[in-house]
């Protein structure tokens, strides 16, 4: 019976040294088990592709854009600011219907339109995107210490209450009169107000977001507030981010042609969408002069509404409740 026993006891430990390993730790292909392939900015970019509508609109900001940039460098371009004489005529070429020579005709100075609409476009882009960055730069600063540090609350509600009761209107108006009309102060002038609504919304959506378990455990294991605020709490709000900078860009160019209508605005010398559609509009009534406000009109609401749509479908994108 013992050897039996020893006989069977013999067998199962074969079957066992046949059946089983010792495991060995492997430190690569540890981290190949936990390996994702997931990129966040390449689910945004994939989610956002399937609107067709923003891609086309995107592409064609972008044609527009660029081709603002390199237009004057192009051949057979004419100047914006300078008066041509008619020939036939020997007087200014004035109020010309669009032709062969002066596509989109000509002012009522003789000013070639089609130079001017392209020249007023690059002017009013340039005040958009740089109202538009410092307004996320500071708005995005002030309104992360604001919702995030307890000590700066009350000295940033304060002057947030003594901005936001200031009406943007009065403010624009009053730098146009303290300092000289120029493309530097209408940007001074709309970022003095700009980043106050989104300071308020940061600091809101950071307010709900601080106090969570993994926040409090970050700050509890010492990390830096500024790596808090980067880490954990900016990444969360990034479609709202970009939804707000976009929609900043055709309030700028709205607000420059709107001073260019009460008067305040750019110099008539400084060709803007503003001034077009200020010297349109006093031809509006006249059948035959209405291109003056209609081409500079068109390209305007092209940009304002390209812009609106290209916003919220990439602010869809980027919301992680939408990524698969």
């Amino acid at each position: 019976m013992g050897l039996y026993s020893e006989e069977i006891t013999n067998i199962s430990q074969k079957s066992n040294e046949n059946l089983f390993e010792f495991a060995v730790v492997d430190e690569q292909k540890a981290e190949e088990t936990g390996y994702s392939n997931y990129s966040y900015w390449r689910s945004t970019w994939k989610s956002f592709l399937k609107n067709r509508l923003a891609v086309f609109l995107l592409v064609l900001v972008c044609i527009i854009v660029a081709f603002v940039i390199i237009q004057p460098y192009l051949p057979y371009q004419k100047s914006p600011t300078e008066i041509y004489i008619d020939e036939q005529t020997s007087s200014q070429a004035r109020n010309i219907a669009p032709n062969s020579e002066f596509w989109f005709g000509t002012n009522s100075i003789g000013q070639d339109l089609w130079s001017r609409i392209w020249a007023g476009t690059r002017t009013s882009l340039f005040i958009g995107f740089v109202v538009a960055l410092v307004e996320v730069i500071v708005g995005i600063t002030i309104g992360a210490l604001w919702g995030f540090s307890r000590r700066l609350e009350a000295p940033i509600t304060q002057a947030y209450n003594i901005v936001e009761n200031i009406p943007t209107t009065i403010v624009l108006i009053l730098m146009s009169y303290i300092l000289r009309p120029s493309i530097s102060t209408i940007i001074i002038a709309m970022c003095i107000t700009g980043w106050v609504e989104m300071a308020r919304f940061i600091r809101n959506q950071i307010v709900i977001l601080r106090d969570r378990e993994y926040n409090l455990a970050s700050k509890c294991l010492g990390t830096p507030s500024y790596r808090i605020i980067l880490k954990n709490l900016l990444p969360y709000l990034i479609s709202v981010i970009m939804l707000r900078m976009s929609l900043a860009i055709p309030f700028a160019i709205g607000a420059e042609v709107f001073l260019t209508y009460i008067g305040l605005g750019l110099p008539i010398s400084e060709p803007s969408l503003g001034n077009l559609i200020n010297e349109g509009r006093v031809l509006m009534m006249s059948p035959d002069l209405r291109y003056q406000l209609i081409f500079p009109s068109i390209v305007l609401s092209i940009i304002t509404i390209s812009f609106y749509i290209i916003g919220n479908a990439f602010a869809d994108a980027a919301d992680p409740k939408n990524h698969v």
